[in-house]
């Protein structure tokens, strides 16, 4: 047997969050590149540059939710939301890349100092691009929870790396305007560029997870074994169970071992019954269930298969 519930929502209606993505992007690029020709900074360059990244990974995740959205088809029975990771991974390969042209650029600074110019004018521009980019991760994030969308989740954490960012240079430049230390600002831009590493990081892990078929979380898994007990205590059992997730879709496959003595009338409403509170607990999970009499020992057979 296998049932899913409709989506909650149009895959395709996400690709708007996409837009918010692309807007806060070009907005910030001019506003920091402005702060850069203003003061001369490396660190406020580092900020401008990562803002070109977060604009090209927008356009990405854009043409990826659109292919996501796209409905099932002859060659790709199970749909297209995959398609949402080969987006995270490559944001999460373009923020590395961010990363190390903003720390080659702050070591060559490092040995090769220059003075900044009109700071206070370039730091109310950088403050006033990170109040953009704020506002866009936390839309975006709230999305990309609500609908389990990782590369709307992968765009939010690009955009808050980028506010992160910009108050680690706002603070470092702030502090070089009060003591005149002029290597503390390449220092700075070195720091924010392994904090975007990390961030790339937590991104390319979580892509990957999903290109390998990866359980679901804990959590979910406990979620669906408190189900099961439930109907353990009907008479019930379980065996084979498999769990894997594809970026919004979450897909259960468990075997159901029921008494022989009831009727197949009897075992499908059960069955049906636990297909509806598994999704109950993971909504818009597909369902698979493979219905067996317990009491007949090649039942079993296969509990040992991977």
């Amino acid at each position: 047997m296998s049932h899913s519930k409709p989506q909650s929502v149009n895959r395709a209606s996400l690709t708007r969050f996409a837009w918010i993505s692309i807007g806060a992007s070009v907005l910030t690029i001019a506003l920091k590149s402005s702060a850069y020709l203003l003061t001369n900074s490396v660190g406020l360059l580092s900020d401008a540059v990562e803002s070109l990244v977060n604009l090209v990974a927008g356009i990405m995740a854009l043409a990826m939710l659109t292919v996501a959205a796209r409905p099932a088809d002859d060659d790709h029975a199970y749909g297209h939301s995959k398609a949402e990771y080969f987006s995270s991974t490559t944001e999460g390969f373009l923020i590395l890349v961010a990363a190390g042209g903003i720390i080659l650029t702050a070591i060559q600074r490092f040995f090769n100092p220059q003075p900044l110019e009109q700071l206070g004018i370039g730091l109310i521009v950088s403050a006033g691009a990170s109040a953009i980019n704020l506002a866009a991760s936390r839309i975006l994030m709230k999305a990309g929870k609500r609908e389990n969308s990782i590369t709307l989740e992968a765009d939010a954490h690009h955009l808050m790396t980028d506010v992160w960012t910009s108050a680690g240079v706002i603070v470092g430049i702030g502090i070089v305007a009060l003591t005149g230390w002029q290597a503390l600002d390449p220092i700075i831009a070195i720091l924010v560029g392994l904090n975007i590493v990390w961030a790339a990081y937590q991104i390319l892990r979580r892509s990957v997870a999903g290109l390998m078929d990866a359980s679901l979380p804990e959590q979910e898994q406990k979620a669906i074994e408190s189900v099961m007990e439930k109907y353990r205590g009907r008479g019930v059992a379980f065996h084979a169970l498999r769990t894997r997730q594809s970026a919004s879709r979450r897909f259960v496959s468990v075997h159901v071992l029921m008494p022989g003595a009831w009727t197949l009338h009897d075992a499908h409403h059960i069955a049906e019954d636990f297909e509806g509170d598994i999704r109950g607990e993971l909504p818009d999970a597909i369902v698979h269930t493979h219905l067996e009499p317990v009491d007949d020992e090649i039942s079993m057979h296969d509990i040992h298969e991977k």
